[in-house]
């Protein structure tokens, strides 16, 4: 690097600080200029004491008029910044940082950011975050995940959830759902069962989740595809209130998950629960009470079933309305099948609106109609079954944050692409699940973030606008040193940079 003279076609003197970079002098930095000699010296002192300072410069300004000229050589690679800088800070918060694991780390943060099959991830890393794992590196990891970090993943999230919901976790909310593969053989946790995605010729397997209040997730379970989902509740809730020496919780679920004897079994076991009731299959003389209520919109009525149980009855206007369309849909849809004449006498059941069906000797079929009305008598009522003392207000506002398991189930399934699975085997199966199970909570803990600081992005905003933000890596051919730098470059990036502090 040295100090030049220019002498211009005006007269004047211009200094400039030049280095040789490839055989050629690139202009550095350009002083100043003047026709007086005096300050024409004072420049060329600056000059050189510009080099003596810049040599040690440790940080660069990319958008220096002169960067193409110097630097455009020297970048190492571009990448994107933003997840790591945004979803990556959020894991270390929760706490998955303790685990030493960059791999782990990479594969939970592009689950949420670039979701794909394993062989993707790889292409995907390399691609977008320069990082070279590849596919079979990847598959070993799943091995390590599987045998060493799920119960360790699950005890770092419930320990963030209790401090999230102030050192207590008194209710839990359970669910499952079937996650299909693209095979045609069973084996020993994938088989043909029903599916809740209308994917009844694919083996499956079911997944039961539990969550907190406000959806955050506490625990996973991962059952054969043809379990009675029924039966997958008691092991998950046993394990949990044991592993975490919980006195007392409220268990809260859906009516397809209960039967009478899971009722028994809650009760035997101490739990306190609110589970959806099915009312219309109480016996006639509580039927008969039910549809005798008369209730008005929002109204509720309790039931005394047994010394421990009561049946809290609700009625909602808004509910009528969609039960009656729904009903009206399920006629329409009879009635067409009815006309093409391919009904027979298996269709006969009391499965959905097929009970509506009737036979007038052997080969009539028709729709009684009489049956259908009669059912009006059951629009906008719900049921909720509950041996705690709560009021009916506290019962059904607890049973209504169910809505947040079934988000997290579309959330797995859609943004974070639990599904389809292409592992075979059981062990890697369940490494895949761990891994979307930690990526729920990052996410949900996204969303709690921007709530809490009053933002109206949503997860889905914010991550599409971390996936623009990029960081380029530059040799420094004065330090001879890699450096990095973000590049925020238009509002909403420095929107979402100030927002979380990166």
């Amino acid at each position: 690097m040295f100090v030049r003279k220019k002498h211009n076609k005006s007269g004047s003197v211009s200094i400039q600080v030049l280095q040789k970079i490839d055989g050629q002098n690139r202009l550095i930095k350009t002083i100043g200029s003047s026709s007086n000699q005096v300050t024409i010296a004072e420049l060329y002192k600056q000059g050189q004491d510009f080099i003596s300072t810049y040599g040690g410069q440790q940080e660069l300004n990319l958008f220096q008029q002169d960067f193409p000229k110097i630097f455009s050589n020297s970048i190492q690679s571009i990448e994107i910044a933003g997840i790591e800088l945004l979803l990556g800070q959020i894991y270390d918060s929760i706490g998955f940082n303790t685990i030493e694991d960059n791999i782990l780390r990479q594969l939970v943060l592009i689950r949420i950011s670039h979701p794909g099959s394993k062989l993707k991830t790889s292409q995907y890393l390399r691609r977008y975050f320069s990082t070279d794992i590849q596919e079979d590196k990847i598959y070993r990891h799943l091995d390590r995940i599987h045998s060493i970090y799920k119960e360790k993943l699950e005890q770092i999230s419930f320990k963030h959830t209790l401090t999230i919901l102030g050192g207590v976790v008194s209710v839990v909310f359970y669910d499952v759902t079937t996650i299909y593969f693209q095979i045609d053989d069973e084996d020993e946790i994938r088989k043909r069962g029903f599916s809740k995605e209308g994917r009844h010729q694919n083996p499956q397997i079911v997944l039961g989740l539990l969550v907190g209040e406000d959806g955050y997730p506490l625990a996973y379970s991962i059952h054969e595809g043809n379990k009675f989902e029924g039966h997958t509740m008691l092991p998950i809730l046993d394990a949990f209130r044991a592993k975490y020496e919980l006195k007392k919780i409220i268990v809260i679920a859906d009516s397809g998950l209960m039967s009478a004897a899971n009722t028994e079994k809650l009760q035997s076991k101490g739990y306190d629960f609110i589970l959806g009731a099915r009312i219309k299959n109480e016996t006639n003389k509580i039927q008969n009470q039910i549809t005798s209520l008369n209730l008005s919109n929002g109204q509720s009525k309790v039931i005394d079933k047994t010394e421990e149980l009561r049946l809290i009855i609700n009625y909602s206007e808004k509910r009528a309305k969609k039960d009656y369309s729904n009903r009206e849909n399920g006629l329409a849809r009879l009635e067409k099948k009815v006309r093409t004449g391919k009904l027979t006498k298996s269709s006969i059941n009391n499965r959905g609106y097929n009970k509506y069906l009737k036979m007038d000797g052997e080969i009539n079929m028709s729709i009684d109609m009489d049956k259908f009305q009669k059912d009006a008598v059951w629009d906008g009522l719900k049921g909720y079954l509950t041996n705690t003392s709560l009021t009916s207000e506290d019962i059904i506002k607890n049973y209504s944050q169910l809505w947040k398991i079934e988000k997290a189930f579309r959330v797995s399934k859609n943004d974070l692409k639990i599904r389809p699975i292409y592992h075979r085997l059981k062990h890697r199966i369940e490494a895949h699940i761990a891994i979307n199970f930690v990526a729920y909570k990052v996410y949900k803990e996204l969303e709690r973030l921007l709530k809490v600081k009053n933002d109206e992005l949503s997860c889905e905003q914010a991550i599409e606008i971390a996936k623009t933000i990029y960081a380029v890596k530059i040799l420094n051919p004065f330090s001879n040193k890699i450096e990095k730098q973000t590049l925020l470059l238009n509002q909403e990036q420095k929107t979402l940079a100030k927002l979380f502090n990166f």
